[in-house]
């Protein structure tokens, strides 16, 4: 929250969308930042100010994002399983993740490149995983395209019309609704770390081997 109040939002006051752009690019790369907040900020920056439009911002984020993941695929098509086996545990990427992320990919990849859109942490990592699991770039361009132009649409004219609303409310009807924003985020983190339990599971049962092993064919996903 430190590095969006200080950093990031003086560069996107100054240089407008294309601050926007160039963080998605970078998250979608395989190298975390707040690309979510960075769109969510911007656009409830662009609803109190006017400084400039929902849809450069909206069309900024997602070229951003679709660049990225292309590179963070290319990335992961060469050298990324390596990588993940090496630093993956520094990011959160453990070998049963990765042996997750191998199972998904080899059963769901388009659905996993579209909806990883809206996770974090798939967010960050969809492409380089995408890539080192050798899936098929045909199959990603598209997913990764809907995916990215879908999360860009929803949040930055999500936040910008919820903006602009809220800049009318009174304040106690504002925090009434940040505290439902905070309750439906905790429930829906819950959620997904059972979920991934069990897809975790799944994966185990697919890979019984100890050794996560550097997958060599091409998922048909």
């Amino acid at each position: 929250m430190g590095l969006l109040h200080d950093t990031v939002m003086p560069l996107i006051r100054d240089h407008g969308v294309i601050v926007v752009g160039a963080i998605t690019m970078l998250e979608s790369t395989g190298i975390p930042a707040p690309g979510e907040s960075a769109i969510i900020a911007a656009a409830l920056y662009a609803a109190t100010t006017h400084e400039f439009g929902i849809a450069p911002l909206v069309a900024a984020a997602a070229v951003g994002a679709i660049i990225g993941d292309n590179l963070g695929y290319v990335i992961g098509r060469s050298i990324g399983f390596r990588l993940l086996r090496r630093y993956g545990r520094r990011v959160g990427l453990n070998d049963a993740r990765i042996k997750l992320g191998r199972y998904l990919f080899e059963r769901h990849g388009t659905k996993v490149v579209f909806f990883g859109r809206f996770a974090t942490l798939l967010r960050t990592f969809a492409a380089l995983l995408a890539g080192a699991n050798q899936m098929d770039w045909r199959h990603f361009l598209v997913a990764n395209g809907l995916g990215g132009v879908v999360w860009a649409s929803l949040y930055g004219f999500g936040t910008y019309m919820l903006g602009r609303e809220m800049h009318r409310l009174e304040t106690p009807l504002a925090i009434g609704f940040g505290v439902i924003g905070v309750a439906a985020i905790v429930i829906v983190a819950i959620l997904l770390r059972r979920y991934e339990a069990q897809l975790q599971r799944e994966a185990e049962r697919a890979f019984p081997d100890d050794q996560v092993s550097e997958p060599t064919g091409s998922p048909a996903s």
